[in-house]
């Protein structure tokens, strides 16, 4: 089973039980799962890496033994389910990825993929998603 990341067209994922998802976190995603995420988000991997706190050293093992660590997969679930959520609201993955790029005033000026670092930056990310949503856009 495959983590919901998006490629090119918004994609349902596969209602997965929360217990398989967090045992593929626990067990490391593939490498290519990273690559997946890279080409929806359409970031160099590198920039994504530092993104996810992956040192350029940390890269090209990971990339070599074709595994991520537990820590950076669930990094990865997070950045692959903010990027669905921002697709559902805007309707297509440019626009999605337009706006995770760009400062957002209710953010206070950040950069949604910025404050998405940590998994508090994050939720704040998908409050605001939940706000444009509802259209309580501040």
């Amino acid at each position: 089973m495959k983590t919901p990341i998006l490629e090119k067209k918004p994609v349902s994922p596969k209602k997965n039980h929360p217990h398989e998802v967090i045992r593929r976190i626990q067990n490391g995603f593939p490498f290519r799962e990273l690559e997946t995420l890279r080409t929806s988000i359409d970031l160099p991997l590198e920039q994504l890496a530092g993104k996810l706190s992956i040192s350029r050293s940390t890269l090209q093992r990971r990339k070599v033994s074709g595994r991520l660590s537990p820590v950076e997969s669930d990094k990865v679930t997070r950045f692959a389910r903010l990027l669905q959520q921002a697709v559902e609201i805007f309707g297509n993955i440019d626009k999605a990825r337009a706006w995770l790029k760009h400062p957002q005033r209710g953010l206070g000026g950040a950069i949604p993929l910025d404050y998405a670092e940590t998994e508090i930056g994050a939720r704040e990310v998908e409050k605001l998603l939940g706000r444009i949503d509802y259209g309580v856009y501040s």
